[in-house]
C-alpha cells in the first residue's frame, strides 16, 4: 500500500484500536450509486453508513435536473442513458466544487484494468488506451470480493488536467461508479481532488476520522465537503472564537441545504448559508441517517421575507433560542428592524407584548404584533425520497408555512416535522400517504 493510500485510509477509516476495519463496516460501504427500479430518477441506499455520500449526491442530482429541466421533472422517469449522463454530471460538478482553484489538477481513484490486477500501490497514472482494451474498461475487480487492505492495495490515481477531461472520464468510468466499490472510489476522488492536507486544515479534530469506525456512519465534514466543497465541522455561519480556538463554518450560500433533527434537539445551529440555499432542495439530518426533501417553491429560498428578517433579528438578541428577550432590548430590536422606536411608543408596545409584566418579549407575539398578515409562502408541494420495506419511493405532501403559530391550524409531531420546523418554525404538514415518512 502506497504512502498516498495509507494516508486516505487514514484519514476516511482512523486507525482502528482493534487492528483493522470490520468487515461488516466495509461491506455496508462497499456499493455503488445505483438507480431504484420503482422510482428511476432516485439513488438507493443498501446498508447503513453510505447515505452520507449518496443524500448529497442524490441532492445535487436533483440540482442538477432541476436546472437542465426544471424541478418537477426531477419526478420523471430516467432511461438508461439519462442515469448516465446525470450521474457522471452530478459527480463531475461536486469534484470540481472540491478543487481549490482552476490551476489544480482533478483525481480520479479508480480499479486497474484486468491487465493490472498485481499492481500493488496507488500510482499516479495517466492511462493510454491499448488495442484490445480502453484504458476506461470497467475492471473485473469490481465484481470480485475484495477484502479491504487488497481493495485499497489496488486503487490507482488518475490525474486529469481540465474540466473537460474530467468530465470525460468521469462518463467514461460510468459503470465503475455504479457498481460494487463506486461510492467508495467517488468518496476517495473528492479527497484527492481536494487535497489531504487541506482536509486535515478544515477539520476541527484531526483524530476524527469521515467514517466512524463503530457505527459506520459519516462526518458532518463529510457531508460539508461534498455540499459544500470544504471540510469543515461545523453547519454555522462564518467563524467563531471558543477560549482562544478558531471554529471554522460555511461561508457561503450552498446550492443545496442542510437541516438535522439534531437541531431540534438543541445540539447544534445551522447557519442561513446551508438553510437557505440557492435551489429548494434540502438534506434532511436525523440521528441515524440522511434523506432528501424538495420543492417546486422557489419561494422557499427568495431573499427573507421582513417577517424572516424579524425573525433573525429578534434570535440575534436571543442567542440561547429561548423565545424570548428581556423587554430592555425591545428598543434595539424595533431599532435594528427600522421599526418606529421613539420611547413612548417602545413603552406603549411594552405594555401590548407584556400585558402581565413579566418584563419579556416573546417571539411569537412580537411577530404576530408588527407582521400580523405575514404567510412567508403559500401551499406548496414537497417531496421526500423515502426509504421503506426495502425499496425507494417518492412521498408528496403539502405544507402550509406562516410566519406565526396558529392554534388553530395543527397537524403532527413528527421527526420530519421538528426537523423542518427548524427553518419554517410554524409549518404544517399533509401527507399524501396514510403515515409520515420516516426521516430514519
Amino acid at each position: 500500500m502506497s504512502d498516498t493510500n495509507k494516508e486516505v485510509v487514514d484519514l476516511v477509516w482512523g486507525i482502528p484500536s482493534g487492528g483493522g476495519v470490520p468487515v461488516s463496516l466495509f461491506r455496508r460501504w462497499s456499493q455503488g450509486f445505483v438507480f431504484s427500479e420503482a422510482e428511476r430518477s432516485a439513488l438507493e441506499q443498501f446498508e447503513g453508513g453510505p447515505c452520507a455520500v449518496i443524500a448529497p449526491v442524490a441532492a445535487t442530482l436533483m440540482q442538477h435536473r432541476n436546472q437542465m429541466h426544471g424541478l418537477m421533472y426531477m419526478l420523471c422517469n430516467l432511461t438508461e442513458e439519462e442515469q448516465r449522463t446525470v450521474l457522471c454530471s452530478t459527480l463531475s460538478e461536486i469534484l470540481e466544487s472540491a478543487c481549490l482553484s482552476k490551476t489544480q489538477a482533478f483525481h480520479l481513484a479508480t480499479l486497474p484494468c484486468a491487465k493490472t490486477t498485481d499492481s500493488s500501490d496507488i500510482t499516479d497514472s495517466h492511462p493510454e488506451p491499448e488495442s484490445s482494451q480502453p484504458a476506461d474498461t470497467p475492471t473485473a475487480l469490481a465484481a470480485e470480493e475484495l477484502g479491504f487492505e487488497r481493495f485499497h492495495s489496488v486503487i490507482q490515481k488518475r490525474t486529469l488536467r481540465t474540466v473537460g477531461e474530467l468530465r470525460e472520464a468521469v462518463l467514461s468510468l460510468y459503470d465503475t461508479w455504479k457498481n460494487k466499490f463506486g461510492v467508495l472510489l467517488f468518496l476517495y476522488s473528492v479527497i484527492l481532488t481536494k487535497g489531504i492536507e487541506n482536509i486535515k486544515n478544515e477539520i476541527e479534530d484531526t483524530s476524527e476520522p469521515l467514517i466512524d469506525p463503530v457505527y459506520g456512519h459519516g462526518s458532518q465534514s463529510l457531508i460539508n465537503l461534498l455540499v459544500t466543497g470544504h471540510a469543515v465541522s461545523n453547519v454555522w455561519d462564518g467563524d467563531r472564537e471558543c477560549s482562544g480556538m478558531k471554529l471554522c463554518g460555511i461561508h457561503q450560500q450552498a446550492s443545496v441545504g442542510f437541516l438535522t433533527l439534531m437541531e431540534s434537539l438543541c445540539y447544534c445551529k445551522v447557519g442561513a448559508f446551508l438553510k437557505s440555499p440557492k435551489f429548494p432542495i434540502w438534506i434532511l439530518g436525523s440521528e441515524t441517517h440522511l434523506s432528501v426533501f424538495f420543492t417546486k417553491e422557489m419561494a422557499l429560498v427568495a431573499p427573507e421575507s421582513p417577517s424572516e428578517q424579524a425573525r433573525r433579528v429578534f434570535q440575534t438578541f436571543d442567542p440561547e433560542d429561548n423565545g424570548f428577550i428581556p423587554d430592555t432590548l425591545l428598543e434595539d430590536v424595533m431599532k435594528a428592524l427600522d421599526l418606529v422606536s421613539e420611547p413612548d411608543y417602545v413603552n406603549l408596545m411594552k405594555s401590548k407584548l407584556d400585558p402581565e409584566g413579566l418584563g419579556i418579549i416573546l417571539l411569537g407575539q412580537f411577530l404576530q404584533e408588527f407582521f400580523p398578515n405575514q404567510v412567508i409562502h403559500p401551499l406548496h408541494k414537497g417531496t421526500k425520497c423515502n426509504q421503506h420495506n426495502k425499496s425507494v419511493s417518492y412521498v408528496e405532501g403539502t405544507a402550509l408555512v406562516i410566519g406565526f403559530e396558529d392554534p388553530m391550524v395543527r397537524t403532527d409531531d413528527t421527526p420530519i416535522k421538528r426537523c423542518l420546523q427548524t427553518k419554517w418554525p410554524y409549518i404544517e404538514l399533509l401527507w399524501t400517504t396514510e403515515r409520515s415518512p420516516s426521516l430514519n
